[in-house]
């Protein structure tokens, strides 16, 4: 089976029904944009802009931009690259992608311009579509790009190296395009982080796609009168994948263009939102403004919701322990995974395993997980090793290298480089990527481990433990500190917090300092090691 083939039953299904919803709640009126003639409904003259499409015109819609493709020449394989923020526009046109047998290249909206030219560069694109946030970035790099042999702007008044894409779908067929696609065949490449420099292109088939919606609607049991939030960018494997449990189960979906506490929960209750995935740092924002006074939840319907769920990181067991003491009804569930494993899901705790809080949990429904050692073998339970996966969900390789395809693909086994141990329940807990962990002195220090419990710290808005150069020690664990808004805290309150912690877990030195995180919410401790470990090395060097 191949993913279009849920949305054309969907289409044929439930076709009057609402797909998709996008709520912008910081748009002025005079700045919105209907690119489609799209159904605007307003509940109220502060309401937030308001867009909706239907299963039936989301199938049509797709199928107008797969034949447009296709009449202008594209053939099967065929890379065309997403360049755009959440929008109504953004799945129809990855589905248009895919009907045409072209390979979607979905690319992240924070890339510079050097960025996106490598990244077109790399994945052989020829077709890019964007949008007006982007183009002063294309301005710079659009005679630099000769493979790219067509741009389409999603927009009004794009710029004169564009054409205009959705005005061209007018006069394309809306019947599905004459393609026919197996499980096999390339659907899509997804870029890597990019945390340690220049991403990586990560190739996916249909198969690995189909695998992905079997294993959100297994976990997360998404039916039809279900609706799910989604806030992170549809770029990002995380977002989409958990998405496609909607696309699944033929239900309603929601996006937010916004992560403000009062968004969130006014999305939850004028569309009668059931599952919500948020980012550790949204989660955050939300119980503080609770904790604050600064939302009143009286002023919301939330009780349809029924499921709260993160991903994309480690979540600090904290996190959960408040979050529960608000909201005692809501399920909730971690799960873990990368682009290289079609994104969440690879291991996930399970809604029943709320005691198991602070685990990534077990291999999830079509996946095999193991815990080795520098030589592939199976580690003891209680120690710490590598996760592998395997599973339909794994990438084919990284497009074009080969080196480091045979790094992370052995023998069927995708090695993940996140750091890991297995308790006596079979419960899997992440402890640090493999290039994160601190050796001090020897020893190994895990800074999710010594991040977990700085978060436990009432004052303590995020942190990140980075590795220091020390020339006694060889590294010391300092940690980054961000402070909750309005409070004040000193070293001396941290260092004697951190006295509950072993001798050589604590941090050696402490900054306060804002703590950053990338559009799906991992620190980007790359940055950190950069503005503070290069400040340490020139301070060496100038002493030494």
């Amino acid at each position: 089976m191949i993913i279009t083939d849920f949305l054309e039953r969907n289409a044929r299904l439930y076709g009057g029904e609402c797909a998709l919803v996008e709520l912008s709640p910081s748009e002025e009126r005079d700045k919105a944009t209907t690119w489609w003639d799209f159904n605007l409904i307003e509940s109220a003259s502060d309401a937030p802009y308001r867009r909706e499409l239907s299963w039936k015109d989301f199938d049509r819609r797709a199928n107008r931009f797969a034949n447009l493709l296709l009449s202008r020449g594209l053939k099967k394989g065929t890379k065309v690259a997403i360049l755009l923020m959440n929008c109504l526009e953004w799945l129809p046109i990855y589905f248009g992608i895919l009907k045409a047998g072209c390979i979607a290249v979905p690319m992240n909206f924070r890339y510079s311009s050097d960025e996106i030219k490598y990244c077109l560069e790399l994945a052989d694109v020829e077709v890019l579509i964007f949008g007006p946030e982007f183009v002063s970035r294309m301005d710079t790099i659009a005679k630099d790009i000769p493979q790219v042999r067509m741009m389409f702007f999603v927009g009004q008044d794009g710029p004169s190296y564009t054409e205009d894409g959705i005005r061209l779908m007018g006069f394309c067929s809306s019947s599905h395009p004459p393609i026919a696609l197996e499980e096999e065949d390339h659907a899509a490449i997804y870029f890597s982080s990019g945390t340690t420099g220049f991403p990586k292109a990560i190739l996916h088939n249909h198969r690995a796609l189909v695998h992905a919606c079997l294993v959100e609607q297994n976990h997360h049991g998404q039916g039809r009168a279900d609706v799910f939030l989604c806030i992170p960018p549809l770029y990002h494997t995380g977002a989409k994948m958990h998405w496609f449990g909607s696309l699944l189960s033929g239900s309603k979906a929601v996006l937010l263009r916004g992560v403000k506490p009062e968004w969130i929960l006014r999305a939850v209750t004028e569309e009668k939102c059931t599952i919500v995935w948020l980012l550790v740092p949204w989660a955050q924002d939300l119980l503080d403004a609770i904790d604050a006074g600064r939302v009143d939840l009286s002023q919301y319907r939330l009780d349809q919701w029924r499921l709260m769920h993160i991903g994309a990181q480690p979540v600090p067991p904290s996190l959960i322990a408040r979050w529960k003491a608000i909201f005692p009804n809501h399920d909730y569930d971690t799960n873990y995974g990368l682009s290289e494993s079609i994104g969440p899901g690879s291991v996930h705790l399970g809604m029943e395993n709320i005691h198991k809080v602070g685990a990534i949990g077990i291999p999830g429904y079509g996946w095999e997980a193991r815990i080795v050692d520098e030589q592939g073998k199976d580690v003891e339970k209680g120690e710490v090793g590598e996760l592998i996966l395997k599973g339909n969900g794994v990438m084919l390789c990284y497009y074009k290298n080969p080196e480091a395809t045979a790094e992370t693909l052995k023998d069927g086994w995708l090695f993940t480089g996140d750091m890991a141990r297995e308790d006596e329940d079979g419960f899997i807990f992440l402890v640090d990527r493999k290039k994160d962990v601190v050796i001090s002195g020897g020893e190994n220090l895990y800074p999710v481990q010594i991040e977990d419990f700085l978060r436990a710290y009432d004052k303590i808005k995020d942190v990140a433990v980075i590795g220091l150069p020390d020339a006694r020690l060889g590294e010391i664990a300092v940690a980054i500190i961000e402070i909750k808004g309005g409070m004040d805290c000193t070293e001396k309150e941290i260092n004697d917090f951190c006295l509950a912690l072993p001798r050589y877990k604590r941090p050696r030195k402490l900054f306060f300092d804002t703590v950053p995180r990338n559009p799906t919410g991992k620190i980007e401790k790359p940055a950190l090691r950069e503005k503070y470990c290069g400040k340490r090395l020139v301070e060496a060097q100038i002493t030494g």
